[in-house]
């Protein structure tokens, strides 16, 4: 069974900075301001080359006034409320600008911390960056209508916006879990921007249409808002029912950390865990129309962890024959192959674009 690792876990009582210097080989969480401003710092060990920090991207709807609580009717905390014009997005940026670009977008639920032992690989021969969706690890967390409700389309709509502000430059985007949809949905129609659309344990067939209990009880009413409130069901049950995870207390507290925070990380997850229920079926639809579209002209590889609790891997080499993409199997992987198999897939995965790149 695989063991996840991570060098070094540490409360430290300084504030945090406002942006995340990485000389030392050190990744931080970045400074807010208001409730989330009080936040100790997380620190742990993490090689990189180049300076992380918050990237401001998509803008806030709405009419700007203050999140209240849904049943008392008074002001949330800051960790609620929507930044006054764009969001805020933490992202993590490793190598140099001048080669090609790489963008790791997390699953349902995650972080970019995910990503964490594919950066170091990548960043030898690429310029690549993670980043936290809306509503989950360090990215901005509003209250549900007010300013984001956290649907699968406001989330194609805001992918658009964060790779506008991360780069000018085609990409190849990396995507994971139940997050691909809403991926294939923004590269459908902007084709040119992409060099290659790499996806790890998509929903392909409809039996991928209905969210897994662990998800799908998490969008019920009054038990589901309960859940996502208890950071140690919201997060750890969730990483543990889906693959042969054994994650280290370390480890776990960082993905435990935003909902320790305030209730924001959890009434986000409440949200996307019942737009997800409702919208997922359609996407998951529009998304095999896509990929067997003879109009689609990206580079698409799948890959698959073979031990995924989540999806069944019935139909997925029968569907990937038929729409002539590329197929790979990673057998001692979950649902979250990063985390299972973050050193091999990091080698896999620049030995993919790097065969694109000679071709191109």
């Amino acid at each position: 069974m695989a063991t996840l690792h991570c060098h070094c876990f540490r409360m430290l009582p300084s504030s945090p900075p406002d942006r995340i210097n990485l000389p030392l080989h050190q990744f931080s969480f970045p400074k807010y301001h208001g409730a989330q401003g009080r936040k100790k710092l997380l620190q742990f060990h993490f090689r990189s080359s180049s300076d992380n920090n918050e990237v401001k991207a998509h803008p806030v709807s709405g009419t700007g006034e203050k999140a209240k609580d849904p049943l008392f009717g008074l002001t949330m905390g800051g960790g609620s409320q929507a930044s006054s014009d764009l969001f805020r997005w933490f992202c993590v940026e490793n190598g140099s600008t001048d080669n090609s670009t790489i963008v790791l977008v997390h699953g349902l639920p995650s972080q970019a911390y995910s990503y964490r032992k594919v950066l170091p690989i990548l960043e030898k021969n690429y310029h690549a960056i993670a980043f936290d969706w809306l509503g989950f690890g360090f990215s901005d967390k509003p209250q549900p209508r007010y300013g984001f409700d956290y649907t699968l389309d406001e989330y194609v709509a805001s992918l658009e916006s964060i790779i506008n502000a991360l780069t000018d430059k085609k990409v190849t985007l990396v995507v994971q879990g139940y997050f691909s949809p809403i991926a294939i949905k923004y590269a459908s129609n902007h084709q040119e921007k992409l060099n290659g659309l790499i996806l790890l344990n998509p929903p392909l067939t409809m039996q991928h249409a209905n969210l897994p209990s662990t998800l799908s009880v998490l969008s019920n009413f009054l038990l589901g808002e309960i859940f996502c409130q208890d950071p140690l069901r919201a997060s750890d049950k969730t990483m543990l029912s889906c693959g042969p995870y054994q994650i280290k207390e370390d480890v776990a507290m960082v993905y435990r950390r935003p909902y320790l925070t305030s209730g924001s990380a959890g009434f986000a997850l409440n949200a996307i865990s019942k737009a997800m229920k409702k919208q997922l079926k359609g996407y998951v639809e529009d998304t095999r129309a896509i990929l067997m579209d003879n109009n689609w002209t990206v580079q698409t590889t799948v890959c698959w962890g073979q031990r995924d609790r989540w999806l069944s891997f019935d139909g997925v080499e029968d569907f990937c024959k038929e729409s002539k993409h590329r197929l790979v199997e990673l057998p001692m992987s979950g649902h979250h192959v990063q985390e299972d198999s973050g050193e091999e897939f990091g080698q896999l995965l620049a030995g993919i674009v790097g065969k694109r790149s000679s071709i191109l």
